[in-house]
């Protein structure tokens, strides 16, 4: 009986122990970040190839390579950004594309059609070269993901981009309208589709995402009463567009005169 009484003792003690043990054990444990250290691997460089990746990468860049470089149409001249002090070829073919192209989605899915675009002369990221041009060209031209979006603007709004343009004093992409710029640095003679301005009238205008957010400062794009997405990549307009042609037309038409 009293060597019972010894083991139960002694059961205690070792259950208290294992318990305190376990315990601790269980304890969450607080680590310390104390050193960090990095190695720059020159995956790019020359003869550094995975002869394995490079295997299986290559069919996938032989495939987008060929669908890039395949040509679309031909253009009889280089159409650059720079030339030009109120427009320039490639922003006028930027805009009448839109508004041809857009209108294509915005007549079938609204029963409206756009009276106007306007892009931004910044958003030109390339030239477009006399000769074979491809969807790599388009890619170039306008490397973003930005939408064509079409806002319904009052006839003021209208008197404001003419202003816009004129204290920015850059070629920036236009269509469908034209305008004289006066003496005092203000807009005149504004037609619209060929028809004089008609503050009381809603228009609808064709530009990208960026633009009708508020970017370049074009902060009349925020007054619209109406936007419509139309999910259409501004470059996918661009490969649609020459898909469609042979030969790129150069628009010469005069859009914007001085007094």
């Amino acid at each position: 009986m009293v060597k019972l009484k010894k083991y139960n003792g002694f059961l205690k003690l070792f259950v208290i122990f294992l318990t305190l043990f376990l315990t601790a054990s269980c304890s969450q444990k607080n680590y310390n970040l104390t050193k960090i250290e990095g190695k720059q691997l020159p995956v790019s460089e020359t003869g550094t190839e995975t002869p394995q990746i490079e295997n299986f990468i290559k069919p996938y860049r032989d495939h987008i390579n060929q669908d890039l470089d395949s040509v679309l149409a031909y253009s009889p001249e280089t159409l650059d950004k720079s030339t030009g002090k109120w427009q320039t070829s490639i922003g006028n073919l930027m805009a009448d594309v839109c508004v041809q192209r857009g209108n294509m989605v915005f007549k079938a899915r609204e029963k409206k059609e756009i009276d106007l675009c306007l892009l931004n002369h910044g958003g030109i990221r390339a030239i477009l070269p006399k000769g074979n041009i491809t969807s790599r060209t388009a890619f170039e031209i306008m490397p973003f993901e930005n939408n064509l979006v079409v806002l319904a603007l009052k006839g003021d709004q209208i008197l404001e981009i003419a202003a816009y343009i004129i204290k920015e004093k850059k070629p920036q992409p236009l269509s469908g309208m034209t305008f004289t710029i006066a003496k005092d640095k203000t807009a005149k003679n504004i037609l619209v589709q060929g028809k004089p301005l008609d503050t009381n009238k809603i228009y609808y205008v064709a530009t990208n995402d960026y633009l009708a957010n508020g970017g370049d400062n074009m902060s009349f794009f925020a007054k619209n009463v109406q936007k419509f997405d139309l999910n259409y990549k501004l470059r996918n307009v661009l490969i649609d567009y020459f898909k469609e042609v042979d030969t790129i037309p150069i628009a010469t038409d005069i859009r914007i005169t001085e007094e």
